[in-house]
């Protein structure tokens, strides 16, 4: 049974044997040296273990401080300085003494990923009211530092400017001018005041009389521009040296005379502005802008207008579409076609006048190309003939009625006066015969 027992132990591993809980009786050397042996080998493999247990710990220790931030510059210089307190002292003392600013510096480490980046505050600050309260109070002084113009001030502007224009008083000028503009639109303008303001009806009527009358004659004279070379082309005023500096007050002139046209409701006082505007073209020539807005404005004057101002305005249209037809031509006969129909719908002995001073005026206009006329021609007339055979095939009350009425004969007297006007032409007189069998077939 003891040899069983032993050889039994003999055969345990180190594990069975720790946990066998040392029942058995163990007797004599040999059996002694087995568990010394067994013992001997279950040490080695512990301290294997134990061993590999360390270099474990040890790896993750030396992960852990791998992760461990560095110090930042200003730590480790402090470091620095401290060991030089301690190797010496005297040099300590004399940096002390003369540089203190090496010393007592912020020891804050900023090194690390975190540095550079922006913290959000814990709270966000909100708009006052304090500060809407500010802008309109700054709202407020802007509308008081307005300079009141009066009529000395026009009086020294209009002796100033005889004698001799500059840039700086023509600035003046405009802005007194735009004033002025502002004053007769009122709140439904929309424009931007300038520095003057104008309350005074002499002193309007004295400033915008000069600048409708006299202040680009002495413009011209200023800017010295170089004549056309032959007496089709204008007055081009870019030209001058002085443009540059004068561009912007010019301008402001005329969109602000665009915006007085606007608004005027004197005939006497339309009729000279008209004047004035026909005068100074070419410098809306120069701005592609304000021409467009002046061409609208034109358009609406030439068909509702009093009789002068429409005479007036038809002569700034025909003036601009004679030196840019390539830009200007195309739009303005369509819009001014466009108001014709419009005005010759209604036919009474007291717009009879005004309905055939149109057609006169709208043939002169479609004479000045005949390319772009056969194109508008071609359309129109091609319209009338659509409305013509819708008449003729659906036989009904409506039908007839887009057909028999002053509005459709003035459109086919107008084509008919426009081609007989501009005959003989190769280009329009193709013309001729689908307007024939429109004017027959209407007839029956």
């Amino acid at each position: 049974m003891a040899a069983s027992a032993k050889r039994k132990l003999a055969e345990l591993s180190v594990d069975e044997f720790l946990t066998s809980g040392f029942d058995s009786e163990v007797d004599g050397d040999s059996g002694g040296d087995a568990v010394d042996s067994d013992e001997e080998d279950a040490g080695r493999k512990q301290s294997r273990n134990g061993k590999t247990i360390s270099k474990k710990k040890a790896a993750l220790k030396s992960k852990s401080a791998g992760k461990i931030p560095k110090k930042g510059k200003a730590s480790e210089h402090k470091d620095q300085l401290s060991r030089l307190k301690e190797r010496d002292p005297e040099f300590y003392k004399f940096l002390q003494e003369n540089d203190q600013m090496l010393l007592n510096f912020d020891d804050s480490d900023s090194s690390g990923d975190e540095e550079g980046l922006h913290v959000l505050p814990d709270k966000l600050e909100e708009a006052s009211d304090d500060d809407d309260e500010d802008e309109e109070g700054a709202a407020k002084r802007k509308k008081v530092d307005f300079i009141t113009v009066n009529l000395k001030m026009v009086e020294n502007w209009k002796s100033s400017a005889k004698k001799k224009l500059s840039p700086r008083l023509f600035h003046d000028i405009t802005q007194g001018f735009k004033a002025c503009v502002v004053t007769a639109r009122g709140d439904a303008g929309g424009s931007e005041p300038g520095k003057f303001k104008v309350t005074d009806s002499a002193v309007f009527n004295t400033l915008v009389s000069f600048c409708v009358h006299d202040l680009f004659g002495l413009l011209h004279k200023l800017l010295e521009a170089k004549a056309g070379r032959t007496r089709s082309k204008m007055v081009a005023p870019s030209s001058s040296p002085l443009w540059g500096k004068l561009r912007l007050d010019i301008k402001t002139h005329l969109g602000c005379t665009i915006q007085l046209l606007s608004c005027l409701t004197e005939a006497s006082v339309t009729t000279a502005v008209l004047h004035h505007v026909n005068a100074i073209v070419p410098y809306y020539l120069a701005f592609p802008k304000q021409c467009r807005m002046l061409l609208k404005q034109a358009t609406h004057l030439w068909s509702a207008g009093e009789e002068t101002a429409r005479v007036l305005a038809f002569l700034v249209l025909n003036k601009i579409c004679r030196h840019k037809k390539d830009v200007y031509l195309n739009p303005v006969l369509k819009q001014m076609y466009i108001s014709y129909v419009k005005n010759s719908r209604f036919t009474s002995p007291n717009a009879l006048p005004m309905i055939s001073f149109m057609q006169r005026t709208l043939t002169e206009m479609y004479a000045l190309d005949t390319s772009v006329s056969y194109q508008h021609a071609f359309i129109y007339i091609r319209q009338l003939a659509i409305h013509l055979r819708s008449a003729m095939t659906v036989k009904k009350k409506e039908n007839y009625q887009s057909v028999y009425n002053w509005q459709y004969i003035h459109c086919l007297y107008f084509w008919c006066r426009v081609l007989s006007t501009i005959y003989p032409s190769d280009v329009m007189e193709p013309l001729i015969y689908p307007l024939t069998q429109v004017i027959i077939g209407c007839i029956k």
